[in-house]
């Protein structure tokens, strides 16, 4: 498995752009330099992310969501299976 996460990558299983294995090891965002916990979606190279419009739902029962721009950075929190850290 790559230590770089992808370029695309979503929380919505219903979406093309969804991994779970991905997901299971953990991918932390950095946006615009601030650590950001609730993206629901990031794309690197166009350049933003998808957050939750607080508790607004849309009529299927899914979160709204907000698209902002900006310098997107993607990150694993947690080392692949088989890999040890270098200490």
């Amino acid at each position: 498995m790559s230590d770089t996460p992808p370029d695309r990558l979503s929380l919505d299983p219903r979406s093309p752009h969804f991994n779970a294995e991905l997901l299971h090891r953990g991918v932390g965002i950095r946006f615009n330099g601030v650590e950001r916990t609730n993206v629901e979606e990031y794309s690197v190279s166009e350049g933003w992310i998808k957050v939750a419009a607080g508790k607004s739902r849309d009529r299927f029962g899914n979160p709204m969501l907000l698209t902002l721009k900006g310098s997107v950075e993607p990150y694993f929190q947690n080392p692949a299976e088989g890999e040890t850290s270098a200490e």
